[in-house]
């Protein structure tokens, strides 16, 4: 039997179309699992067993009561400006910290790892590049435009099922979620507009990934690599929903597991540097857990 040429080589735009498709349906299914697991979280179970689930604190929680448990700090709309401006001034405020002797620990394991990806970075590209015809599949998935969706939809799902269940617990925790996103992004564009490093995907093919930072006209908004915005927004928001229902234990393995994946996929993408989503991924990290969700 003859096979038309038609048949054996399908015309782009067909293919382009069922690519798109498929693409949808991923992250449609994403988005509505991360609603699903935002219903589960505040279903009705407390009333079996309230040992062991993380219950809406009262608003008129005394303060030694909040210290006892650091993650559960409740916020509002009417406090959410002011408790953003109370982080910015203690993260911009940090280097006094240092003075004082204090956080030198964490601080040196963050820029130790940091400089040496720095180092690998132009050994590992490579083979990100030479390899990234293989993971097609997968970083149409993780597309940028839908990795953002799928961050954004984790508080937005959130405050949904927390409004239609009025659980005030849920609520309180999307908005540390969008304080935390906020936190970072801010942190993330002030280094960008500094470094302005070239993205993988900027280099020419064949050319070395050296001499990528300080590249004249890369906008913190649009191009420059250092940090990663994807990991620092998306392990701001992990870090705010795994600190908060940490009492489930399939919770901070669940957050942490998409934060990962996510991150990961922007070096598999060429969109970043491993260095600059390992220190993305910290910054989003210690900036919501030491100092959005600290007792106020």
């Amino acid at each position: 039997m003859r096979v038309s040429p038609l048949s054996q080589h399908p015309h782009p735009d067909r293919t382009n179309g069922i690519k798109g498709a498929v693409e949808r349906k991923a992250s449609l299914r994403v988005v509505t699992f991360i609603y699903c697991a935002s219903v589960f979280l505040s279903a009705p179970v407390r009333a079996q067993d309230t040992s062991d689930l993380p219950d809406a604190p009262s608003r008129g929680s005394s303060h030694s009561q909040q210290e006892d448990e650091p993650y559960e700090r409740v916020t509002s709309w009417h406090r959410l400006p002011k408790d953003f401006l109370h982080d910015q001034k203690a993260i911009w405020l940090f280097p006094v910290q240092l003075a004082k002797g204090r956080h030198w620990a964490p601080m040196l394991a963050v820029t130790g790892l940091t400089a040496g990806l720095l180092v690998a970075d132009p050994h590992a590209m490579p083979y990100f590049r030479s390899h990234q015809r293989n993971l097609d599949d997968i970083n149409d998935v993780f597309d940028s435009y839908i990795t953002t969706g799928e961050v954004i939809a984790v508080p937005a799902s959130l405050m949904l099922s927390g409004y239609i269940r009025h659980d005030d617990y849920q609520v309180d925790t999307a908005m540390l979620a969008g304080e935390a996103y906020a936190d970072s992004a801010i942190v993330d564009l002030a280094i960008k507009a500094v470094a302005r490093r070239e993205r993988p995907s900027d280099v020419r093919p064949g050319a070395p990934f050296t001499d990528t930072f300080f590249s004249a006209g890369k906008s913190p908004f649009k191009g420059s690599s250092f940090p990663s915005g994807h990991a620092a927004g998306v392990f701001s928001v992990a870090t705010v929903v795994a600190s908060r229902y940490h009492k489930h234990a399939w919770v901070p393995w669940l957050a942490y597991g998409f934060a990962t994946a996510v991150s990961l996929s922007r070096v598999t993408t060429i969109s970043h540097f491993p260095s600059d989503v390992f220190l993305g991924a910290a910054l989003g990290y210690t900036i919501t857990r030491y100092q959005v969700l600290i007792p106020r």
